[in-house]
């Protein structure tokens, strides 16, 4: 039988007594909302009943006026014991000697001074708990002894109670404390997540531009370069119109539109495929045989030496984009005429790639775009570096070294 789909605008079950008692035990005291308000109302109700102890039970004299007082003195402090527990301890401690020392009802502030050893003993340190604890019990002790025999034995045999009063207290620190580690493991955790997701989400990003860029600034370039070479035609002697440069120049346009049309949806689709629960990408990722197809559009000359050796998909596809952003700034800044050299060779473990022209490259020009930045992450994408700058008697160079692992070039 199917559980009903739950409705977050649902209110939420009322935790139960004992869950909200285990989560007012797990709390840091020193950071629990309404800490003053909460430690009054503890403190009046315990004065109420010390109030009614001190008139029922008859284990000594009923107090006085100035034993009322000294009662009153051991309970008024409560209301700051989380804020200033040891200083609260002592002032209960100051007040229930004298009012011990005249015999006034022995058992009436025993609440109140637990309660400020218990609280003693969750805040500070267990060292200093079993000190203090130990001071108290000896002061205790004292002065019964001094008041009466029999009340000193008596205080002797329930002196177990502060012991364990505050065994209990050290006890709840360190479940406390254990609470407040692994609550901030978790924290720490879910943030790193959260870090690791952003993370994935900015190369993403960044990887999503990269391809976009490279795909479509060359074919762009392209585009605008042979239209410039069909209106040149149409200008220079419409008299005489060239029909065949003409038509040229169109169908390499057309040819440029339907390959970066192509590209896009590859592209696209690999991306599609690339999510957190779908597969690996597996499309098409441009290799090295595309580079003859790419450096004809350019009218550039290529050289390829690779020998027998198998390529990593990776190393291909950053070659590739390096040498089609080339291109694309080559003959953007040196025009349609512009002289230019692919170089493409195997030198031990690592693929170089020059590119190199005679026209006036993006560094010489003050070009602001993204092209040599995305040939660099290229690089180092796959473990390579990539050089780009003005040569020696003028044009423009672009180097990179693509390595080999040695796991992924197979021979």
């Amino acid at each position: 039988m199917q559980q009903p789909p739950t409705d977050p605008e649902l209110p939420r079950a009322r935790p139960r007594l004992g869950e909200r008692l285990l989560t007012a035990v797990s709390r840091d005291p020193l950071t629990v909302p309404h800490r003053q308000r909460n430690d009054a109302v503890i403190a009046a109700g315990t004065g109420v009943l010390a109030v009614v102890l001190a008139l029922v039970v008859k284990d000594g004299r009923q107090p006085d006026v100035l034993g009322w007082a000294l009662l009153a003195g051991s309970i008024v402090p409560l209301a700051w014991r989380r804020r200033r527990p040891l200083l609260v301890l002592l002032a209960v401690l100051a007040c229930i000697g004298p009012y011990h020392a005249f015999d006034n009802t022995h058992f009436a502030p025993v609440p109140g001074s637990l309660l400020a050893l218990y609280t003693v003993a969750t805040i500070l340190r267990p060292l200093h708990t079993m000190l203090i604890g130990t001071g108290v019990i000896g002061i205790a002790l004292t002065v019964m002894f001094r008041v009466n025999t029999h009340q000193g034995l008596e205080s002797l045999r329930t002196s177990g109670w502060i012991l364990a009063v505050l065994v209990l207290g050290v006890d709840v620190r360190v479940y406390r404390r254990y609470i407040a580690s692994v609550v901030g493991r978790a924290e720490r955790a879910e943030r790193t997540r959260e870090e690791e997701a952003a993370r994935r989400v900015a190369e993403e990003r960044l990887r999503i531009a990269r391809d976009l860029h490279d795909l479509l600034a060359h074919s762009i370039t392209l585009i605008g370069v042979q239209t410039s070479v069909a209106a040149h035609v149409l200008a220079v002697d419409p008299d005489r119109l060239d029909r065949a440069a003409i038509a040229k120049a169109l169908d390499d346009i057309a040819d440029t539109c339907r390959t970066a049309r192509g590209e896009l949806r590859t592209t696209l689709e690999v991306l599609r495929a690339d999510g957190p629960d779908g597969p690996e990408p597996h499309g098409p990722l441009p290799d090295l045989r595309a580079l003859p197809g790419l450096v004809r559009a350019a009218n550039a000359d290529l050289t390829v030496r690779t020998g027998e050796v198998r390529l990593p998909p990776a190393v291909e596809a950053a070659a590739y984009r390096i040498v089609q952003e080339s291109l694309t700034n080559a003959v953007r800044h040196g025009g349609s005429g512009v002289q230019i050299t692919v170089a493409v060779q195997l030198r031990g473990r690592a693929l170089d790639v020059t590119v190199t022209d005679d026209g006036t490259g993006p560094g010489e020009t003050g070009g602001s775009g993204y092209g040599i930045v995305g040939m660099r992450e290229r690089a180092r994408s796959v473990g390579g570096t990539l050089s780009a700058g003005p040569r020696d008697g003028g044009g423009f160079v672009v180097a990179a070294v693509l390595p080999l692992q040695p796991s992924e070039a197979l021979a």
